[in-house]
């Protein structure tokens, strides 16, 4: 079983930075793999970023790439998302996922925090 919650979130100018920070319960976050995802209002879920148990492997969203960066500090049992560069379109809640497969499918994740809310005003 883990638990997650997320933090960071807040309302940024277009072009400003955040980091969001997912804090998991629990002895076994080591052998995780991890994924942030995103959804706005109206819209579907969506992929974002995510990083391997190991940290040696990370995949991005294409929208983000080039802009986000994804770490985890496995003595804090904490995975990050630093957003630079931020845009409108960011504007979204963000939701941290653990899970037992790497991907950038939802469904692969067993684990979800709530959610924290990101609003970037142009």
């Amino acid at each position: 079983q883990v638990q997650l919650v997320e933090s960071g979130g807040g309302l940024v100018q277009a072009g400003g930075s955040l980091r969001l920070s997912c804090a998991a319960s629990g002895r076994t976050f080591g052998t995780y793999d991890m994924g942030w995802f995103r959804q706005a209002p109206g819209l579907e879920r969506e992929f974002v970023a995510a990083i391997s148990w190991s940290g040696v492997s990370t995949i991005f969203a294409d929208s983000v790439k080039g802009r986000f960066t994804i770490a985890r500090d496995a003595a804090k049992n904490t995975v990050y998302l630093q957003m630079n560069s931020l845009k409108p379109e960011d504007t979204a809640v963000y939701y941290c996922a653990a899970g037992r497969q790497y991907g950038s499918r939802a469904d692969v994740y067993g684990y979800w925090g709530q959610g924290t809310q990101v609003t970037v005003s142009s």
